[in-house]
């Protein structure tokens, strides 16, 4: 057995036995999903919804979750490349702040640094 989405958006489980197909009911087919109050509504040109109302078809869905869907994943996309964009600018401050301020080493460094000069073998050149 096995599942098929239609292009108007029903499911059909298939009985490989039998052959035969079953129309699934949307609560067996859904989860429950979060209580769905808010609205919101759009202007649009003929020509538009007859754009979303074939892509729709064509992935099985009807037009709301169609629109829905493709409005979340731009929206998603947008903040996701927003936050990029504020994080590597955060972190080219950073950069250049330390590179500009360098804090200070500590002892342990200090120490290291001393012990390599010691064991490094010296140059003619003074370095």
């Amino acid at each position: 057995m096995y599942l098929t989405c239609t292009a108007n958006g029903r499911t059909l489980l298939k009985d490989d036995v039998k052959g035969a197909y079953e129309i699934m009911s949307p609560s067996k087919t859904l989860e429950r999903s979060p209580e769905k109050t808010a609205r919101l509504e759009a202007r649009i040109t003929e020509q538009q919804k007859a754009l979303f109302l074939r892509a729709a078809q064509l992935t099985g869905r009807s037009l709301t979750d169609f629109v829905v869907a493709s409005a979340q994943e731009t929206a998603s996309r947008t903040l996701r490349e927003h936050d990029t964009l504020m994080l590597s600018t955060l972190d080219r401050k950073a950069f250049v702040e330390a590179l500009l301020h360098p804090p200070v080493p500590a002892a342990r460094l200090r120490k290291a640094v001393v012990r390599y000069r010691e064991r490094r073998p010296r140059r003619g050149n003074g370095r």
